[in-house]
């Protein structure tokens, strides 16, 4: 409803644009003034990084111009994050969720690298070379980290502004970050900024804030004063020239002459007017602040007792009101605060401080807070008691300790000030503590403080100021005497009609000149001189601030009914920042305005866009540890090697060769296990939190994460290699000649390897502090976004198949590696968490007894304590303990000598045994089973050191062939090196295959424990190489399992932890994945498949051989069964069914159109035209009814003819088939 009185004060109205191409002009969306802004924190970050580097190699540099530096920078980049958490980012929220939230923390995680870079400022920086390589690092880690979080934004937050936001949107959103940054923060910034940029970037950003500034001539004056004149002639003039056909322009351009004279003029009669008027002024302008802290007092007082009319009522339904007059008055106290901890007490007295005074009453401000906030979230139900007596403390403690606080301020500061400072310095104290407001709180808080003055304070606040400001700030005091006056306007306790103070309440003896030039201090003046019949110009607004007015809240007039200095109101200019427009509620956070000398615990006032806090819970509210839990587990390890790196690599300019080599083996293996944990991420957990409606984009910065922590190794490892091959340099010999000369070179050599090497080392340190931060801060906004996410969103059942997914394509030999690393960072109940969620997951698959041939670790807290506390092959200790079991007594040498037969028919004895406890029973069936290879491990010490002598007394102790001609070792199954020593037989054979094909019994391959080389025929421990010096390490095959003592030197074989089987293939994650809940290996075509428990633990349907063992290809059928793809290529050329649910095979679409055809032209007899018979699709498992046929029934629901006839039914079908 609001959009046509836009349009009827607008000359035009443009459609929202289109995403412009990389390099789009701000003006054309005015969002891209920030591309202007991160260029030039960019080229002050690269500075300031080169100047530290300058200093810890050269020696040069001046430490206190780099600690000014660093301040400043930090000022302007935490001024810059506060105003785009208090605007950008919530407006953001509201159009796209779930991107705002991990920017915001990224902005609370900065404060940290700054504090410690101030903290190295304060040591003796100039004579000590360690301070002076870690401050280095430290700014090459604010660098990388800051740039880092300004590219994610240009590639993520930036295309979503402009794709979600119209031009006048985005102006606005742009006027509001402008109007939410400090006024002496602004005076410094924008011409910082403008100087950092090319000249036609210079023009581009100043004709994009010709159309962001509202066209009040005042406002664009303040804005363009701040840049600098001749930016301010330019841009006004290329504006009216731009828009000199439209109604609505000011002659800005044309009157700016006469103004500036009157302007100019009213400073040199400043000094005749403060002479003339000092007996009009109090004695002290530093008592103005006895008015601010009456104010404040007189606020809080009416809170107080609100509060307790609430208590006396219990009504609460005014309660938003309340709140908003609360949050108001916090940010007056705390801006306050700011003004008198950054200007007023340091000059007074640099010992006196009242930081922790501010910091205590920030605190008890959003302790009352969140009182109130509760109480809106309860509604209806807040009516207990200790609500009201708790709200009435809380207003209460408040107000005592902000007494407490001004007491001593007015008894302890306010006497020094008025004896310490001239008239002229308290002013300049007053002004700079008004500056330190932002333009946005300004205008709110001037007119509210006017209004509690009576006039001569008025008077006396408004001449102070004017005084004070610099010939730059005509423009801006003028624009807060206008907001002074609608202070006054809105004062209704005031009975007489109230007139602007600059011309009417302050009773000064002036010529006709001079009160002419006091009175272009009201912007009545400007309004009415600066625009056409006194019309007032105005800017493009959005369509909520086009029918509501901006300062409804302090019921100022409308602009028609102001139109005069001297018979009518004070004209008022405003800033135009509507919130409600864009869903913008909440003003900037004042703690980062804050000194870094004082850590505040307390979250912002303003923080409530987003839910999570720091210290959240992560294994659940009710302490349950999650399936999911075990991937964030990860995060404790990564952060221990990145503290390994940053710490190691600043002792490496005293280490050595091998340190530097061990530094080497330590950073790659993070990288590795970093990589694998964050393509996990990227490929598995990302998805799935994206499969969520509720959680869109919520991933999206954390993948932009991992591609720029991915470039930063690259660049570590690049260093690493430089340095390795500079040690290599070193090393290589001299030539002796000419000695005499050569000393010379030599030493010149040195020098410079030397400072190669310095150089090197400390840009290495300064990388590894930089991945050290960013790495830190991404697995700590993990921690507190995504976390959580799981517990709300995700089911056990969806957790336990995200973590069964990612470890299913993560490979034996990188769980190796990887779990000995994650369970060292980890305290003995972690690490029993951890893997009793690992088994949970993986509960189906063999992976628990893959991990006890290997894992020297704990065990976890699952299964009985015997299992976990000793080793398979002293598990027949316990049995022979075991006095009371009568069932089952058989010695190590029988059950050695009992053959696969003998063995299971134990089994099952014990199995049907009803009398033996279910564990007891379990424990006894598990070792039977691996009874053969517990008895190769028995085995006499001499009968295992027979050495060399053996190999004449063990069958088979002769070479073998798969390629007789050429002479290849192997068989008709392999091609290997070696042969095996069965341990069931003590016999020789190449393989398995071709043990079991001459043997009444099978061979346990993971028992062996030796093989012969068939080229020395020297029989020795298994492994991957001979150990006889004549072979000289000759390799037994490409491929080695030391788990399953398989070889084989033609194919690439992988071995599945969870299968705990060697497989053909190229590994898990690569061609291959396990499916924990099939318990088996699937191609990752297959990685969306219908799941059947077990399903490979079964033989081949076609020919009965095994496909869990099988080494020939399988190939799985669309309704979850598997058999041989040879036996599924000679089984389909007759068939089209399962052989076992009998479902279709494929797509038989085509097929049954064939016989739809057929059956069409084929006649029945007559006595079966009518007759029809019920039956069953194997396909969608429906009955139905079909007409009678011989051979093909469709059915009515699929139109499958893979039916089968339950039923003949009597004449007279009644179907349509």
């Amino acid at each position: 409803m609001a959009t046509p009185i836009a349009q009827a004060v607008t000359p035009h109205s443009p459609a929202p644009p289109q995403p412009p191409p990389a390099g789009g002009s701000a003006a054309e969306a005015p969002v891209l003034i920030f591309v202007y802004f991160h260029k030039a924190i960019r080229a002050e970050l690269e500075g300031l990084h080169a100047a530290a580097v300058r200093l810890a190699t050269e020696r040069a540099g001046d430490v206190a111009a780099l600690e000014a530096r660093c301040r400043f920078l930090f000022s302007v980049y935490r001024h810059h994050c506060d105003a785009e958490d208090a605007v950008i980012l919530p407006a953001l929220d509201i159009r796209v969720k779930n991107v705002a939230g991990t920017y915001c923390l990224e902005h609370k995680r900065e404060n940290d690298l700054f504090a410690h870079l101030f903290a190295l400022l304060r040591l003796d920086v100039q004579n000590d070379d360690g301070i002076q390589r870690e401050l280095a690092s430290c700014t090459g880690a604010i660098q990388t980290f800051i740039t880092q979080h300004m590219s994610k934004e240009e590639e993520q937050v930036f295309p979503l502004l402009i794709k979600k936001f119209s031009h006048d949107e985005q102006a606005d959103l742009v006027w509001q970050f402008l109007c939410s940054v400090p006024i002496n923060m602004m005076t410094e910034f924008l011409p910082w900024l403008s100087a950092s940029v090319t000249p036609d970037e210079r023009q581009d950003m100043l004709d994009c804030l010709c159309k962001i500034v509202p066209q009040e001539k005042l406002l664009q004056e303040i804005v363009f004063t701040w840049i600098g004149q001749k930016a301010l002639r330019t841009a006004s003039q290329d504006f009216c020239d731009s828009n000199s056909k439209h109604s609505f322009c000011c002659e800005y351009t044309s009157d700016r002459t006469d103004e500036h004279a009157s302007l100019e003029h009213s400073k040199i009669g400043k000094r005749k007017c403060t002479e003339s008027n000092n007996s009009q002024l109090p004695m002290h302008p530093i008592d103005e602040i006895l008015c601010w802290h009456n104010a404040i007092r007189g606020e809080l007082s009416d809170i107080v007792k609100e509060t307790r009319r609430i208590q006396q009522s219990g009504d609460f339904s005014d309660i938003s009101a309340f709140n908003t007059r609360l949050q108001f008055i916090a940010d007056v106290c705390i801006f306050h605060s700011i003004a008198e901890d950054q200007v007023i007490f340091p000059a007074v007295d640099g010992e006196l401080s009242f930081v922790q005074e501010h910091a205590e009453e920030e605190r008890r401000f959003n302790k009352f807070r969140c009182l109130i906030e509760q109480i809106q979230i309860a509604g209806a139900n807040s009516t207990a008691a200790d609500f009201y007596s708790e709200l009435c403390s809380q207003a209460d403690q408040i107000m005592q300790k902000i007494e407490r606080h001004f007491n001593d301020e007015e008894t302890k500061v306010l006497p020094k000030a008025r004896t310490s400072f001239s008239l002229e310095k308290q002013r300049e104290l007053l002004y700079r503590s008004i500056c330190v407001m932002p333009l946005k709180l300004l205008e709110r808080v001037i007119p509210w403080f006017v209004a509690k003055m009576n006039d001569t304070e008025a008077a006396s606040f408004l001449q102070n100021m004017r005084l004070a400001a610099p010939s730059s700030g005509t423009a801006l005091v003028t624009l807060l005497s206008g907001w002074a006056c609608k202070g006054r306007l809105d004062d209704t306790s005031n009975s007489r009609k109230i007139m602007c103070l600059t011309s009417e309440t302050e009773s000064f003896q002036l010529d006709g000149d001079e009160s002419r030039k006091r009175q272009s201090l009201c912007p009545c003046s400007v309004a009415n001189n600066g625009s056409e019949n006194g019309s007032r110009p105005v800017k493009q607004v959005s369509h909520a601030e086009s029918n509501a007015d901006i300062n409804s809240d302090h019921g100022s007039p409308s602009t028609k009914e102001i139109s005069s200095c001297s018979n009518r109101p004070c004209y008022i200019p405003r800033l135009r920042v509507k919130s409600n427009n864009i869903g913008v509620n909440s003003f900037a956070s004042a703690e980062s305005f804050r000194s870094l000398s004082c850590n505040y615990s307390a979250p912002s006032l303003h923080s409530s866009l987003f839910s999570w806090e720091t210290d959240a819970a992560f294994s659940g509210p009710d302490n349950i540890s999650r399936p999911i839990d075990s991937i964030f587990k990860f995060h404790k390890a990564i952060r221990k090697d990145l503290e390994f790196l940053d710490v190691e690599s600043g002792k490496l300019i005293d280490g050595n060769e091998s340190c530097l080599r061990e530094f080497i083996g330590r950073f790659r293996l993070l990288w590795g296990l970093y990589r694998a944990h964050s393509n996990a991420e990227d490929e598995t957990v990302f998805p799935a939190l994206e499969s969520k409606e509720a959680l869109h984009n919520v991933s999206h910065s954390y993948t932009l994460d991992h591609k720029q922590e991915e470039e930063l190794f690259k660049d570590i490892s690049t260093v690493l290699s430089e340095l390795s091959q500079l040690h290599g340099d070193l090393n290589y010999p001299l030539d002796e000649d000419d000695e005499s000369g050569k000393n010379h070179t030599c030493s010149d050599n040195e020098i410079d390897w030397a400072r190669k090497r310095n150089e090197l080392l400390t840009k290495l340190q300064a990388m590894c502090k930089s991945i050290r931060v960013t790495l830190s801060n991404h697995v700590h906004r993990e921690e507190l976004e995504l976390w959580p996410l799981f517990d709300k969103h995700f089911s056990i059942e969806e957790q336990d198949k995200i973590i069964g997914r990612i470890i299913g394509t993560t490979g034996a030999e990188v769980l190796q590696s990887m779990l000995p690393w994650v369970t060292s960072a980890l305290s003995l109940e972690e690490q029993n968490k951890m893997l009793d969620a690992w088994r949970q997951v993986t509960k189906n698959t063999m992976f628990d007894e893959w991990l006890n041939e290997w894992w020297t670790g704990p065990s976890g807290s699952s299964g009985p304590p015997d299992m976990a506390s000793s080793p398979p092959e002293e598990s027949h200790l316990q049995e022979n303990i075991e006095q009371s079991e009568q069932t089952f007594k058989p010695g190590w040498k029988d059950i050695f000598r009992m053959n696969q037969n003998e063995l299971e028919a134990e089994i099952r004895k014990v199995s049907r045994d009803s009398s033996l406890d279910p564990r007891r029973k379990a424990y006894l069936i598990q070792n039977l089973m691996t009874s053969r290879w517990i008895a190769a491990q028995q085995k006499s010490p001499e009968q295992s050191a027979e050495g060399h002598d053996r190999n004449t007394g063990i069958p088979g102790c002769i070479p073998s062939y798969r390629d007789p001609e050429k002479q290849i070792f192997g068989c008709e199954h392999y091609k290997r090196n070696c042969k095996l020593v069965a341990a069931c037989c003590n016999k020789l054979f190449t393989c398995r295959f071709c043990h079991d094909k001459v043997s009444d019994h099978t061979m346990e391959r993971k028992a062996t424990v030796e093989m012969m080389c068939m080229l020395c025929l020297t029989v020795q421990p298994v492994g991957p190489n001979c150990q006889t010096p004549s072979c000289k390490g000759l390799s037994m095959a490409k491929y080695y399992c030391s788990i399953c003592k398989f070889f084989d030197d033609e194919r690439t074989v992988y071995h599945c932890p969870f299968c705990n089987l060697c497989r053909v293939g190229n590994g898990l994650g690569t061609d291959f994945f396990h499916c924990m809940k099939c318990n088996c290996c699937l191609g990752m075509k297959m990685i969306e498949h219908k799941c059947r428990e077990n399903l490979m633990e079964m033989n081949c349907p076609i020919c009965c051989d095994s496909i869990w063992t099988s080494s020939a290809a399988v190939r799985g059928l669309p309704c979850g069964h598997f058999m041989h793809s040879a036996c599924f290529q000679a089984y389909t050329c007759t068939n089209y069914t399962c052989p076992i649910c009998c479902k279709s095979l494929g797509d038989m679409t085509v097929y049954f159109g064939m016989l739809d055809g057929l059956l069409a032209a084929e006649v029945l007899p007559e006595e079966y035209r009518d007759r029809c018979q019920d039956i069953l699709c194997n396909d969608c498992q429906r009955k139905g009814r079909s007409r009678f046929h011989w051979l093909y029934h469709n059915c009515g629901f699929c139109g499958s003819y893979n039916t089968r006839v339950i039923k003949t039914d009597t004449p007279e079908c009644s179907t349509s088939n």
